[in-house]
Order: structure tokens, then sequence, then C-alpha cells
């Protein structure tokens, strides 16, 4: 497998896939080599053998561009020698070479080749040596950019991958559909696999901390509702469109408040149009969160909004339904697709999510009842599941290059 991160050394969703997907293949006794592009301790990954393809530290992979695609040529990022700087495509470039000389001893049976960041190392695989290649598609150019023109470059590199490959996973039909779409790939080579809830989130220890985020608690019992978000502030996620959609909402009901859980470059954008709409405070900012306390957002919250353009599956959604969250979905997410119990509408339409937000607020009926529903919804698809359908779709190239 080649991928970008696994947690703890995670900024978002794809190492959490990534993580449990691994484990579930394990599992059901596949041996996984995982290469990542920096060095670091993995302590807790047992079931598989984690490679460094570089000595580079883990933190400086945040903000350069790795998820955006706007500065993946800039040298913005030290090494640990600190001695020079390096870019996206550098680490790329190194990432490729580490798996070119591994690749001349190890012959693993197949390639399984995560997002368009280690696609290039994929199709290296398989024109050097020959090995079958999965392309896996958590998110494409188009996703990141808002469905706008996005980086060239990017979309070159993964045109190249999925044409290559033997068969492609998207992990939804969305995905699906914009990857035949955009880059004319054939619908039969595409198997769509849906994510699952993070392992963890059933089987860990989980208490909601007394202390935690008790400005809000203390709204709550005054009859406020919390509105939450949770992801990278990027053009992707529609959160413009959530901000004039609160303030609709909090016109009709000022006992909202609305929290913004995450970071990114547009963050102070997202601030100055809190203020501009006179709504900042009943706005809050948490930065990045993990862990505990992005938990306890989740458990402090009464409705959980997804307001993606362009979301192709969307893990917050099930972590939120998990501690009891309302959700409302974009019609444009991949999670929506799975989840009937939620009320959902199209990105653009401010004035439709000011109507929901506001319905679920005042009628504890609806809350409940869409609470309860959603909850059977999302336990229906398993990591084991999951890593059922992957092998299915590995056997699928074995059989056809016998």
């Amino acid at each position: 497998m080649l991928g970008w991160e696994l947690p703890p050394h995670n900024s978002g969703g794809l190492g959490v896939a990534c993580l449990n997907m691994a484990r579930a293949l394990a599992n059901e006794g596949a041996e996984i080599e995982f290469v990542v592009p920096y060095e670091a301790e993995h302590p807790e990954i047992t079931f598989m053998r984690v490679l460094s393809a570089t000595r580079l530290d883990p933190i400086y992979r945040y903000g350069g561009g790795a998820y955006t695609g706007l500065r993946v040529q800039e040298k913005i990022i030290p090494t640990k020698q600190k001695s020079e700087l390096v870019s996206i495509r550098d680490i790329q470039k190194s990432y490729c070479d580490f798996v070119q000389r591994y690749l001349m001893d190890y012959k693993p049976d197949l390639v399984h080749a995560h997002d368009w960041l280690t696609y290039e190392a994929g199709v290296l695989a398989k024109k050097n040596y020959g090995l079958p290649l999965v392309a896996h598609v958590h998110s494409t150019e188009f996703d990141r950019a808002g469905m706008h023109t996005g980086n060239p470059l990017i979309h070159e590199i993964e045109y190249e991958g999925l044409m290559l490959a033997d068969k492609i996973i998207a992990v939804s039909e969305i995905t699906k559909r914009i990857v035949h779409e955009k880059y004319h790939i054939p619908l039969n080579k595409i198997d769509v696999i849906y994510n699952s809830l993070d392992e963890s989130y059933e089987t860990s220890d989980y208490r909601f901390r007394d202390n935690s985020y008790n400005y809000l608690k203390r709204m709550k019992s005054t009859g406020y509702t919390v509105v939450s978000t949770v992801g990278r502030f990027t053009i992707q996620k529609g959160l413009h469109n959530l901000m004039k959609a609160a303030a609709l909402a909090i016109n009709q009901n000022p006992k909202l408040i609305f929290v913004f859980a995450g970071d990114g470059e547009e963050r102070n954008h997202l601030i100055s149009l809190a203020a501009k709409l006179g709504i900042s405070k009943n706005v809050l900012f948490t930065g990045f969160i993990r862990g505990q306390r992005l938990r306890d957002i989740y458990s402090v919250s009464d409705i959980f909004v997804m307001s993606s353009i362009s979301e192709p599956f969307g893990l917050t959604a099930l972590e939120a339904a998990h501690h009891g969250d309302c959700l409302i979905l974009t019609k444009q997410s991949g999670v929506a697709e799975i989840i009937w119990s939620a009320l959902k509408y199209d990105f653009w339409d401010e004035q439709k999510l000011a109507d929901e937000i506001l319905a679920i607020s005042k009628s504890p009926a609806l809350k409940e009842t869409l609470t309860k529903n959603v909850r059977s919804e999302y336990r229906q698809i398993t990591w084991n599941k999951v890593a059922k359908k992957c092998l299915k779709t590995y056997n699928s190239i074995k059989h056809k290059r016998n």
C-alpha cells in the first residue's frame, strides 16, 4: 500500500481510512507493507509493516499544499536538518525513488495506491515491475478545487494513474461519476467501496469531559442549539455558504450557536464574513482539534452540518452520528448515499439549509427521530465488509491477468 499519512501523524480523514482499511484487510489474512513519506513511530500499528520513504518530520507535511493543490511546487517545507526547503513534488520524487529501490528486492502481489500523491509511485511499480495496480480515489482535484479547474499538474497525475490502473476503487457513486466524466474512465473499471466509521469510535472507552466547552454547555442550558461543522477550511467545504445560512437562521432564532472546528486558508475570510454578517457573537472557531477535544465537540453539538461543495465521502458525518448529532448533508456528499435519516440540500441553497437548521432546533420530536434512525444506518457498513470488497477487487485483477 502506498499512502501519505497514518494516525497519529495525520491531518485528515485519509489517514484514518487507510489505517482502518489496512487493519481489516490484515484481519482477512493480507500481509501489508505500507509506505509513508515521513519518518515517525507508529507504536500501535502491529498488524502491518510501516515503511518510511524519507527522513522528513511528519509535521512538515501539513499546510504544504498536499490537499489543496495550490502550492505543490513551492519549496516551503524544511527538512529535518532545516538546511534546505523542499516541496510536495520533491517529496513525491523521493517517495518514488524509495519505491523503486524497495521493489528491486521485494515483490508484492499487488500495489494499492491512495490518491494522487502516490499514483506516480504506483505507475512506476506497474511499468517497471509489472505489478498489478489498484488506484484508490478518496478525492479528486476537482473535489479539492470546489469543482473548479484546479491544478493542471495534479489532473495530469490523476489521469495517468487512473488510466494505467488495473482497477479503481471510488469511495462513493459521486466520486465514480466524477472519475468517469472528467477522466473518461470506463464505468466497469471502477468499483465503489464506501468507508466506515473509525473502529476506535466503537471500541474506545470515551467519556465526555465535564469541563469541556463549558461556555457551550451553559448556553445550551438556557435554550441554545449548537450547530457544528468539522474539516479543513478550504473552498471544497462550502463554509462560506454555511456562514450565510447561519445568518439567515440566527435572524429567525437568535438562540443558535455555530461551531467551526478546523483550520485552513479560508479561516480569516470566514471570521471576517461572520463579522460582516453581524453574527460573530453566535460563531465559535476552535482551531484544529483532534482526539478527545474533537469528540467533545460532537458530543456537545445538537446538529452537524456537512456543507461541502463536493465531498467524495465524509467520515466526519459518521463520527458525529455516533455521538448523537442530527445530520444535515449536502446532496453533493458521498456519505449522503448511505445515510437516509439526514436532512439534505444542495450546497448553494443557503435558505433551505437555514430552514432545516431551524426545523430541528424547534422540534424535539424531529431531532429525536433523526438521531435514532441514523444510528442504525451508519452501522450497516463495517470495515470488515470493506475489506471483503477490496479482496474481491484484488481477485478480479488476478483472474483477469491469468
